[in-house]
């Protein structure tokens, strides 16, 4: 049964990116918009590329054999999927604004598209470094092998056998580059315009890595590629070298408007250290020299007065005002400074004066050295100890009381540190290669540190664990099961501990610290999600294409929607193909009578219809709902028919919308499913 042009569908399609940058790009450029398609040589000249300084084909970026099927996978639709709520596997999800999904992630990320574009402010990934022994991702859109050894040399367009260098290498790496590319474009339509990602990687694909974050993120969105000391005393397996170090390469959407923060010192970590326009320092070695070549004589070079003004600065030449002078004499012998003329006067800010009675001694400013208290702005050789990758495994023994993995997770002081210089207060994270679930740990962790009401998305493939690992033993049938675990545990033991400082702190640290004197509304829940089959049947055509009638089907559900499915599932459904709208919202039942035993809530301001039978009645006491919903949403097979029914419930609705919400514009409206 058609529908008359004003009775707006459902979309099937969770978003159309390729449609949305026609449109921005029409925006900009309008002449390279033409009836709905791109003008090639329209844009060109736009951006001042006419015929006779056009490039050549050659230009500088990273290429790979599939690197065209790769991106196309970015921009290929996603039919057939939907996000499936599990509440035996959630925590508190009636008041989280947390998510965890299983499945895999590039499905996962279009899932997310339409309801959380533009919307994180922080993704971090860990994904498989492609040592040979991680890669688990297997994705549908590569090439055959014949076709890549004809574009490899391999083998000529005849099937003739060619000399060639051994391919093993370049396809290892484009396997891995083909799963890359088209997450990275989508996580970064994810992001903020003031969103960074930040992505954890080692030597065998940094370089690769770097190159097509510049072509999705564009090059001057760069901010660092951070050698990070995971393991200082060094990996002795490693050739030539013992390696200490990972990286974080860290890049975002618009450096214009990206503010990256410093790290926020307790006054316990500034007890012994002081701040001058150079960052942090301590009191260090008093700089007159001692031991067996301090003696004047034999260090005569060494041996040259200080002059030390009122205000105490340091000269090496006598200054024109009042001085005092100072020798490097130690109990009445004549010694020698630790440093030469040329040092001190290189280093003057450097120096510390303390002054005792008639005595004036003069100390060198000890800045922090590896391992020690850094700076407040974050350093380009990212370390600490707490980075020790053995933190990783330590922490999630903690939690489990076993070693569940041979690969160390992630520790979580990076993480934590990682999302404290990129976030504030109600922000969201996403990580969606997220393993044992760090991340997450991380987040309630700095939230229950400062008081943050931060967010996450995580999403893991349902990767099963070996069968001869500690966590098959366990009984952890996957790694999913395993970070949701550990989500529960984490948050339990954070709150409890939590709990304990609220108990012992002062009505001014509770002054200070709000959320010290209600630690229960730390949000340490998720609603778990699996991705599955869709459960509404979209297409309802018979054998010969010719749309079903509703009238006289004795059961509408089996037309409608998949067998096992939930209402709850449709809810769900339907509103994935809604913008902007997070998938933590409440589900409530609005219309105990008139029939509406099927008709739900979700968030307040969506009304979705599942009953079977649509009546005058019903639409009236819809209609009458206060607030307005923004949007209604109903069954075509609910209508038979009754044509007439439909299009007054349309305008009925649509009407009161007008009424109540006019001044949001014209997207909201009546759909139908």
């Amino acid at each position: 049964m058609p529908d008359p042009a004003t009775h707006p569908r459902v979309p099937q399609e969770l978003s159309q990116p390729i449609t949305e940058n026609l449109q921005k790009l029409a925006a900009l450029f309008p002449s390279a918009v033409k009836d709905g398609a791109l003008d090639m040589e329209a844009l060109r000249e736009e951006l001042g590329e006419f015929e006779e300084i056009r490039p050549g084909d050659e230009k500088y970026e990273l290429n790979w054999v599939g690197k065209q099927a790769a991106k196309k996978e970015a921009f290929a639709p996603l039919l057939g999927k939907t996000l499936a709520f599990k509440p035996e596997e959630s925590k508190d999800p009636a008041n989280t604004e947390n998510l965890y999904i299983e499945g895999d992630n590039l499905e996962a990320l279009k899932l997310l598209r339409q309801n959380y574009y533009g919307e994180v402010k922080m993704i971090y990934i860990d994904p498989p470094y492609n040592t040979g022994k991680d890669f688990v991702y297997r994705d549908k859109f590569k090439i055959s092998e014949e076709e890549s050894e004809e574009e490899e040399g391999a083998v000529s367009a005849e099937g003739k056998r060619l000399i060639k260098n051994e391919k093993s290498s370049n396809r290892f790496h484009a396997r891995w580059l083909d799963m890359m590319y088209p997450r990275l474009r989508l996580a970064k339509d994810l992001l903020r315009e003031d969103g960074v990602i930040f992505i954890s990687i080692d030597d065998n694909e940094v370089a690769a890595l770097q190159k097509i974050c510049e072509e999705v993120f564009r090059s001057e969105n760069f901010i660092a590629c951070l050698p990070t000391v995971m393991n200082l005393k060094g990996n002795n397996d490693e050739f030539g070298f013992a390696g200490t170090h990972e990286y974080t390469l860290s890049f975002c959407k618009n450096k214009s408007l990206v503010n990256l923060f410093e790290f926020t010192l307790s006054d316990e970590d500034l007890d012994e250290w002081n701040e001058d326009e150079y960052g942090l320092y301590k009191q260090g070695a008093n700089l007159k020299a001692t031991g067996q070549n301090a003696p004047r004589e034999r260090r005569p070079n060494l041996w040259f007065p200080l002059h030390i003004t009122s205000d105490d600065q340091v000269s090496i030449t006598v200054p024109e005002d009042n001085h005092d002078v100072v020798w490097p004499i130690t109990n009445n012998q004549e010694m020698s400074w630790r440093w030469s003329r040329s040092k001190f006067q290189e280093s003057l800010s450097d120096l510390i004066i303390n002054r005792g009675g008639d005595s004036i001694s003069v100390y060198k400013k000890q800045r922090p050295n590896l391992g020690e208290l850094p700076s407040k702005k974050p350093k380009s050789l990212f370390y600490k100890p707490e980075y020790s990758s053995g933190n990783g495994t330590a922490e999630l023994k903690l939690l489990f009381g076993k070693k569940l993995f041979d690969a160390p997770p992630k520790p979580l002081c990076l993480l934590r540190d990682l999302i404290e210089i990129s976030t504030r207060s109600h922000d969201l994270i996403l990580d969606f290669f997220s393993g044992s679930a760090t991340t997450a740990h991380s987040v309630m962790l700095l939230n229950a540190e400062d008081g943050g009401k931060r967010r996450h998305i995580m999403v893991q493939l349902p990767e099963i664990c070996d069968e001869n690992s500690e966590a098959a033993k366990a009984d952890y049938k996957t790694i999913a099961e395993i970070g949701r675990e550990r989500i529960r545990r984490a948050g339990e033991r954070i709150k409890q501990d939590l709990r304990a400082k609220a108990a012992t702190a002062t009505t001014e640290e509770k002054a200070a610290k709000p959320y010290l004197a209600d630690p229960d509304s730390l949000d340490i829940g998720f609603k778990a999600f699996l991705i599955e089959d869709t459960k509404i049947n979209w297409i309802r055509k018979d054998l010969k294409g010719e749309e079903i009638s509703f009238q006289g089907m004795g059961n509408q559900d089996a037309l409608d929607f998949v067998p096992g499915f939930t209402d709850e599932d449709i809810v769900y459904e339907v509103m994935l193909r809604q913008s902007n709208i997070p998938l933590t919202q409440a589900i409530t039942k609005p219309v105990p009578g008139a029939n509406g035993k099927r008709t739900y809530l979700y968030g307040e301001s969506y009304l979705i219809c599942l009953e079977e039978t649509v009546t005058k009645e019903l639409i009236e006491t819809l209609a009458a709902l206060e607030p307005t919903p923004l949007k209604y949403f109903f069954r075509d097979s609910a209508f038979g028919k009754d044509i007439a029914l439909k299009d007054e419930t349309f305008r009925r609705l649509n009407a009161e919308i007008a009424k109540n919400h006019g001044d949001q514009g014209t997207a909201y409206t009546v759909e139908f499913i």
